[in-house]
């Protein structure tokens, strides 16, 4: 029993141990995560409450930033405003993604290790200095997901009409199979 116990506790350490090499290696390769301004603008839509499922690299679902505490999911409200997009996580510190970065949103069913029934996180791809990162959020009303994703995706830099238009048809097929689940 005692080195059962033992094992456990070994096991614990080592993931401890990972997780903050991770997060000492990511802090001398990422910037600083930007704060929210003082005036963000006017919403664009109704706060949604739900989880925050964490941010990781946007060519790895699964290699979640553990930078501070933006590793750590939680439960929080998101907020678009003119400027950018706002989560405010409890018992965490809130994350701010400024429009000028948003490069795209879209709906999914992976991300950080979570993955959910149909396409039911909304991520949002951005610029952080030179790196690219996915940030998810599972909201409570899946019905607003779409909305929001489209709305998000009205804050990138450089929208024209045939990303628009591609974007468009491929959130229908997320939506699509989201609904089939």
């Amino acid at each position: 029993m005692l080195a059962l116990a033992a094992l456990v506790v070994l096991v614990f350490f080592g993931m401890r141990r990972g997780w903050l090499a991770r997060a000492r290696r990511q802090g001398a390769e990422l910037p600083a995560f930007p704060s929210a301004p003082a005036e963000p603008g006017e919403y664009r839509l109704p706060a949604a409450t739900g989880m925050y499922i964490g941010t990781t690299k946007a060519d790895d679902w699964q290699d979640r930033i553990a930078v501070g505490d933006i590793g750590h999911r939680a439960n929080g409200t998101i907020r678009l405003h003119e400027r950018g997009v706002r989560i405010e996580r409890e018992g965490a510190s809130a994350l701010w993604i400024p429009a000028e970065s948003v490069a795209d949103a879209r709906l999914d069913h992976k991300l950080a290790n979570k993955v959910v029934p149909g396409a039911g996180l909304v991520v949002v791809t951005w610029r952080l200095g030179e790196h690219m990162l996915d940030t998810g959020f599972r909201g409570d009303d899946k019905q607003a997901q779409t909305e929001w994703v489209e709305a998000i995706r009205a804050l990138a830099p450089g929208d024209d009409a045939a990303r628009s238009g591609a974007r468009t048809e491929t959130t229908r097929e997320q939506v699509s199979r989201q609904e089939e689940k």
